[in-house]
């Protein structure tokens, strides 16, 4: 069972070892995901071209794939680069933006699942229940639902699939299946800002390359998206001065906040 001293030792481990995180991410994102990673001390390269994922995933950590923006060449390099991961034994963070929204999305997201064997996967509720097969919907990417309406959809998405799943919301519900947690924290000016779920998939990725298991992966990843959260809303006028605090937040994030401020129960 992950305990506050987990999440101690994995921010330490990630930031000693500066895990190269490789997204294959939509472009709305590719800059906040970029500085949020190297801010927490990670290190990011957002790379699709499919010639040079094998190199590339030879000096990767973890590899993230965001569904965000699809296009037919951009599915066919994260299918191969899923391959390749799980090849060389590379932990996936999976991020099913908009699953549930339309066919293709969901059709993406459910195919992904099958090739890349996630580690983890972190979605909004709607997401994670159109991935479990439960009746959902999605207005855009945005979540129609809370975290706690998927929370069983979620176990069973980890049970089904051996890996964990982080459901964001107000508060998120992070599993494997058998355990489950609730954490608390954040703000409400985090869903005014575009592109943050994005992030915690991530920081997920990040943790992914350093954390024993994919539960704590998916826990201090999530838990320091609630942590970080908190710093910048304490300091922002609005949306537009948060996201800088935020990622301060991130760099400025200790291990003792990490636990303190986000409650995880």
């Amino acid at each position: 069972m992950p305990t506050h001293d987990h999440l101690r030792v994995d921010l330490a481990a990630l930031r000693e070892r500066t895990p190269l995180v490789h997204n294959i991410t939509n472009y709305v994102v590719m800059n906040l995901t970029a500085n949020a990673l190297l801010a927490l001390g990670a290190s990011p390269i957002m790379a699709h071209a499919e010639e040079e994922l094998d190199e590339l995933l030879g000096l990767a950590s973890a590899l993230v794939l965001n569904i965000g923006t699809l296009s037919g060449g951009w599915i066919h390099s994260m299918h191969r680069a899923a391959e390749i991961a799980v090849r060389r034994g590379v932990p996936i963070v999976l991020d099913p933006v908009g699953a549930g929204a339309s066919r293709l999305r969901t059709d993406t997201a459910l195919s992904l699942l099958r090739t890349a064997s996630p580690a983890v996967i972190r979605g909004n509720a709607s997401e994670i229940l159109a991935l479990a097969g439960a009746v959902g919907s999605t207005r855009g990417v945005d979540s129609t639902h809370a975290a706690n309406d998927a929370e069983d959809a979620a176990r069973q998405l980890a049970r089904t699939n051996g890996c964990a799943v982080a459901v964001s919301g107000e508060q998120d519900f992070v599993t494997d299946g058998n355990q489950g947690f609730l954490v608390a924290g954040g703000h409400p000016l985090m869903p005014r800002v575009t592109g943050l779920g994005c992030v915690a998939t991530a920081l997920v990725g990040a943790y992914a390359g350093v954390s024993p298991t994919p539960l704590r992966a998916a826990l201090a990843g999530m838990a320091t998206m609630k942590a970080a959260g908190e710093y910048a809303a304490a300091r922002a006028a609005g949306p537009g001065t948060f996201v800088p605090h935020f990622l301060d937040g991130l760099h400025a994030l200790t291990p003792d906040q990490l636990v303190a401020t986000p409650r995880i129960s």
